[in-house]
């Protein structure tokens, strides 16, 4: 039993001796890659990967990787070849991850088939082709909700259908009348509360949504683009698009 604590011991020690030199690692990295990298954006994380001498950087949702001092900046993916597995995806989409429960559901256009059980999130702006075809798609689909974040991010006209979708006596029929047969949602009231489209917005900021359509699933992992309803389906039952 003295010999378990005392191992314990020793590797709590030999673990809080190595901390210093990470955090004096983390900070020659910062300092040395702003420094020589003019219009760096900020650097969000550093942190050690599996490779001994190797540290990942994170920028936003972007990954890089450089060494101890930040003397070298190495672009690509990191794999593991003893398990093949690609780490640099794996913690891609563990950035990318968004919490379901915390999602605005009542800033969303919602329709359902079926019993609606499998639910999904998507960010769609309505003069997106790309989201009209995934909407297609979408009808296929059973037993599914799906939670349509409008955001008009591609100009044009984008705001104002967004604003008379949303603020449509029947939001849900307006959307999917647009999107499936192009029928233009009627005017809108002057009087609408539309910040729904505003805070939609703002949750592209806050999630660094690039592009139309994005899905979120429950899991709190994301697609971005249009996919197929087999690849719905695999995603779904917890596989890979």
């Amino acid at each position: 039993m003295k010999r378990k604590t005392v191992a314990i011991a020793l590797a709590a020690v030999a673990l809080l001796s190595a901390l210093p030199q990470a955090w004096a690692n983390e900070a020659a990295i910062r300092k040395n890659l702003t420094e020589r990298l003019q219009g760096l954006p900020k650097i969000d994380e550093v942190r050690q990967t599996g490779m001994p001498g190797l540290w990942e950087i994170r920028i936003g949702n972007e990954l890089r990787y450089t060494d101890a001092q930040g003397n070298y900046l190495i672009e690509g993916e990191l794999i593991d070849l003893r398990s093949r597995r690609n780490l640099t995806e794996e913690r891609v989409n563990q950035v990318n991850a968004i919490d379901f429960a915390t999602l605005p559901l009542k800033d969303a256009v919602v329709w359902k088939s079926g019993n609606g059980k499998r639910r999904i999130a998507v960010f769609a702006d309505p003069n997106c082709g790309f989201c009209k075809r995934f909407e297609r798609t979408l009808q296929d689909v059973k037993d599914i909700t799906v939670y349509t974040f409008v955001v008009p991010i591609l100009g044009g006209d984008s705001p104002e259908k967004s604003r008379a979708i949303w603020c449509a006596k029947d939001s849900t029929a307006t959307w999917l009348a647009w999107m499936l047969e192009g029928k233009a949602p009627p005017k809108p009231a002057a009087n609408c509360d539309d910040g729904a489209i505003e805070r939609n917005q703002a949750l592209v900021r806050r999630y660094r949504i690039n592009g139309t359509p994005a899905i979120i699933f429950e899991d709190g992992s994301r697609v971005p683009g249009a996919i197929s309803a087999e690849q719905l389906e695999r995603r779904l039952a917890g596989g890979k698009s």
